[in-house]
């Protein structure tokens, strides 16, 4: 990993509602983003996607457990603790980012299983999920 990499890196494990600020010393102003409720364009549009993330989860923290670099981009694993609704959630994800040439992030996008990590914890729906989830399972 590279030095940009690795600077990357401590951010997202030290990501905070203190830290965001500093968000634009790390993404490029036309970033993109991408998660599984998200495609937003520019610093100030990332910033909202995790400003919103902190009202809404409390006790946030991000973890990389496994990073890998080629070239321009990066791909990290993580795992994600927070709060969400009085009850802990965890879950693994991964991101692929690719840098610009100053070593700023130009692209961050994550991969998770949404409808397992969020969509199963919801009342009536997450039930039905599950139970799909387990039909379709391999047995």
């Amino acid at each position: 990993m590279t030095q940009a990499h690795e600077r990357y890196r401590q951010f997202l494990e030290t990501l905070s509602p203190q830290t965001l600020g500093q968000l634009g010393d790390h993404v490029t102003g036309d970033v993109r983003f991408r998660d599984p409720f998200n495609d937003v364009r520019g610093v100030e549009a990332m910033t909202a996607v995790f400003d919103h993330m902190f009202n809404a989860v409390r006790d946030v923290s991000f973890h990389v457990n496994h990073a890998v670099a080629q070239g321009d981009t990066c791909m990290m694993s993580w795992t994600f603790k927070g709060v969400l609704g009085n009850r802990p959630w965890t879950f693994d994800g991964a991101s692929v980012i690719r840098f610009s040439e100053d070593g700023r992030v130009a692209e961050h996008i994550d991969h998770w299983d949404a409808a397992r990590d969020f969509y199963e914890r919801l009342p009536v729906i997450g039930h039905l999920l599950a139970w799909i989830r387990r039909r379709l399972a391999v047995r």
